[in-house]
């Protein structure tokens, strides 16, 4: 826990961010700002309603409508970036929320043995599978429809488990809003770091990606109730936010 707090005092646009404390409200112009922000990458991105074809990180994607797109949100290719750098050859590797397929193709080019990329999206499922087929990966790439990882048998089965989840709280729209707002109280992804835990190896890890626009005082709570201890590997600053990478590991 003492290492949560000396990590995650970050700020960003005057953001105070503690584990165990009290995140500072955003003020009235921020929440503004991310309003307007979210409107038009609901209206312009999220709802799309063609297909596109994109090249981010190394990899030819195509992207289904009502998929996260990874050309035009920074997580994916900073979370790409990020598995690029680490030694992943024979693990065992899910990708929960995969969307397009990135980060499980991104975990199978740093070595993985298998990786199971996991949404609850049954376009972002066929995405994915089509995405690794395409990249040449589709032999090591398995893709599976899937609430967080209930279809999955609760058993230690994988080394490595990643997640770039909803930064928000609030109702989602619609299917294509499920990537941006996961429920009231982060609803839709409570149950990940337990089902998580639950499936891991021993001496295996999450990868997670939050925002400090996120509610890291609940996400928090939610990780420290499922046992793991949070570690600071990554971090990227951008206009209005800092994307942070955590290593969970069970205490």
């Amino acid at each position: 826990m003492d290492d949560w707090r000396a990590r995650a005092k970050l700020k960003a646009i005057g953001k105070a961010v503690n584990w165990g404390g009290t995140s500072l409200p955003p003020s009235r112009s921020r929440q503004l700002l991310r309003k307007i922000i979210h409107f038009l990458s609901y209206q312009f991105i999220l709802k799309r309603r063609r297909t596109t074809v994109t090249r981010v990180a190394g990899f030819r994607l195509t992207v289904r409508p009502t998929v996260f797109h990874p050309r035009y949100f920074l997580t994916s290719k900073f979370f790409a970036n990020f598995l690029a750098g680490i030694d992943l050859k024979g693990k065992r590797v899910a990708d929960v929320g995969t969307g397009s397929g990135i980060l499980a193709l991104a975990a199978a080019r740093a070595g993985a043995a298998n990786v199971i990329a996991i949404d609850i999206n049954p376009s972002a499922a066929i995405t994915a599978a089509e995405n690794a087929r395409a990249n040449g990966l589709g032999t090591r790439v398995k893709a599976v429809g899937s609430d967080l990882l209930s279809a999955l048998t609760p058993r230690p089965m994988f080394d490595v488990i990643l997640s770039s989840p909803p930064s928000f709280s609030g109702e989602p729209r619609d299917m294509s809003d499920r990537a941006w707002h996961a429920g009231p109280n982060y609803r839709d992804i409570a149950s990940l770091f337990k089902e998580a835990r639950d499936r891991l190896a021993p001496g295996g890890c999450l990868y997670v990606l939050f925002s400090t626009d996120s509610d890291l005082d609940l996400l928090g709570k939610l990780i420290s109730e499922a046992g793991f201890r949070p570690r600071l590997v990554a971090k990227r600053s951008i206009v209005i936010e800092d994307l942070l990478i955590y290593e969970l590991r069970l205490q």
